[in-house]
């Protein structure tokens, strides 16, 4: 009995992965448009997440940052950063590869947790440039079924000026806004002592 059941709910969870891998999400609009071309060398550093959409794995952050790093191969290292409203640091190691070689602007990013090592090539997420601007200072980042999106700066704070212009790069793709769970700020953690 025990074993039809772990293999009942291995086939459901396999089942669902699949599901969620091809879905678009009930929408009818065309993938959004990325920049084209990112330098990863200035792309590489410190980004500061100022919103994002609503996700399972980041449900505790009032905090992000995303330290990438490009590697010898071409690749990019990647460290996500993430602070809880209780003052307590998470961190995630991945590495980001082109989607299409020679092509900057969509990346795979493969996570190093069990998840990734148990379904090597399925467990990846898109992570698509949707803007960036010239000083490579702020950033606009998605995924072609629009159930992500992150507005990223170099700072931790823009001005209302800045941060409308970012609203309305992620309206114009195609993106609720009125979702974004936005940066809390240093003032609103608790520190634990």
């Amino acid at each position: 009995m025990r074993k039809s059941t772990i293999a009942l709910l291995t086939l459901a969870a396999g089942g669902l992965l699949l599901a969620a891998c091809t879905s678009r999400n009930g929408s009818d609009l065309a993938p959004p448009n990325t920049v084209g071309q990112v330098d990863l060398k200035r792309y590489q550093g410190t980004w500061y997440e100022l919103a994002r959409l609503p996700m399972f794995f980041q449900r505790n952050c009032a905090q992000s940052e995303a330290h990438y790093g490009l590697k010898a191969d071409g690749n990019v290292a990647v460290l996500n950063r993430c602070r809880t409203a209780e003052g307590r640091w998470e961190q995630a190691t991945a590495t980001a590869s082109p989607q299409v070689p020679g092509k900057t602007d969509k990346l795979w990013v493969v996570f190093d947790n069990w998840f990734s090592r148990l379904l090597p090539g399925v467990a990846k997420g898109d992570y698509w440039v949707l803007y960036v601007d010239g000083g490579y200072n702020v950033a606009v980042v998605g995924d072609q079924q629009r159930k992500y999106l992150w507005l990223l700066s170099r700072t931790p704070e823009v001005t209302s000026q800045v941060r409308e212009e970012l609203l309305a790069k992620a309206r114009q793709q195609g993106y609720d806004t009125s979702r974004l769970i936005w940066r809390v700020k240093d003032s609103e953690i608790k520190v634990l002592r």
